[in-house]
């Protein structure tokens, strides 16, 4: 059959039937294969005596070809593995893994799940690991010295073991690929969720990112930063959007043309709306002392569209002089611009997409 279902037919349901349907409550790798792996906490290593250790109750998952289906297998009470002295032919490097016999599919005589070592070869230089078999979950690598009669239980042993869990649950550790979209995994410093593409920290990690305002006008010839110093820096947290600019102009910087042609630069993320206040800023005037000294104002930040912000003057300058009206920052208001005169400002909008 190509279709299998469990606790359905009265008669006739296989192991394998079950191993097949009930693996859909594992975290999945494949259509129908899971993750193996240890439940945290589970098949702890202690050392015993000289050449033996115990392996603690635990629970686990083999999973073995996709046909043959994943093993769910609980260690209910203390194993004891025996490790081989040293050998004078050099150091070596034991495995110790959790294996499944199962002569339906290995031709082999027995049926259960077994902890085994499997012996690496003797190295006097720098032994290697033995690979993990077919149908075996690594545990621990024991490292043996040359004609070793006992083992370093604590510093003389590596953990093999990976983390599993539940179709849902949260993986204790990284490294893998995710399966589905919503798929979340802790890395042991942050939560990470998968995108269908990509593991992403969740919630994502905020990252300020450089930025460089379209410059325009609301009519005439658009100005032209040319060799201006343009810095811009935003940063979207949620639907929430803080930017910060400075634009000091150049040389070859030209301002535009027209009369009442209102200066607008575009926003680093589209906004939900237009807002009177976003922020604020200085315009400021360098020093040149010809005709008159430096000189600035304070600017309201204006999201005039979605997409863009106005620069909305309505202060005295810092001189206490007075402006002859009030409005949108262009190329002759609050003064005639030149080079080195520079803009200032930083505000927070409500983004149009929440991240």
């Amino acid at each position: 059959m190509t279709i299998r279902s469990v606790w359905h037919a009265p008669t006739g349901q296989t192991q394998q039937d079950t191993r097949l349907a009930t693996s859909l409550l594992l975290t999945p790798t494949g259509e129908l294969t899971s993750r193996g792996g240890v439940v945290p906490g589970g098949l702890e290593l202690r050392g015993a005596s000289a050449l033996q250790c115990t392996i603690q109750p635990g629970r686990a998952v083999v999973q073995t070809a996709s046909l043959q289906g994943a093993y769910m297998v609980a260690v209910t009470e203390v194993e004891t593995v025996t490790i081989a002295p040293g050998t004078p032919g050099g150091d070596r490097k034991d495995l110790i893994v959790l294996a499944i016999e199962d002569s339906a599919f290995d031709g082999g005589a027995t049926n259960q799940a077994v902890i085994r070592v499997i012996q690496g070869a003797e190295s006097a230089t720098a032994p290697v690991e033995p690979q993990t078999p077919p149908n075996a979950l690594p545990l621990y690598v024991v490292n043996v010295p040359k004609s070793a009669g006992s083992v370093n239980w604590g510093s003389g042993v590596e953990n093999r073991r990976y983390p599993t869990a539940a179709l849902g649950g949260i993986v204790p550790t990284h490294g893998f690929r995710g399966q589905y979209r919503g798929q979340y995994r802790d890395t042991g410093e942050r939560l990470e969720r998968f995108d269908g593409t990509d593991w992403f920290a969740y919630p994502r990690v905020p990252v300020w990112q450089d930025w460089r305002p379209t410059w325009t006008a609301t009519a005439g010839t658009a100005p032209n930063y040319g060799n201006a110093n343009v810095e811009g820096r935003y940063v979207q947290i949620a639907s929430t959007v803080h930017f910060n600019f400075r634009i000091t102009f150049g040389t070859t910087t030209t301002f535009g043309s027209g009369n009442n042609s209102n200066w607008r630069f575009s926003l680093p993320v589209t906004a939900a709306r237009t807002l009177h206040c976003a922020g604020y800023g200085d315009v400021n005037q360098a020093e040149d002392q010809v005709p008159t000294p430096a000189d600035r104002a304070n600017a309201r930040i204006r999201i005039a569209t979605v997409n863009v912000f106005e620069l909305h003057i309505s202060s005295a300058k810092a001189r206490a002089g007075v402006h002859s009206f009030v409005g949108i920052a262009d190329r002759s208001y609050p003064w005639t611009w030149k080079p080195t005169d520079y803009i200032v400002g930083s505000g927070t909008y409500e983004a149009a997409v929440t991240l």
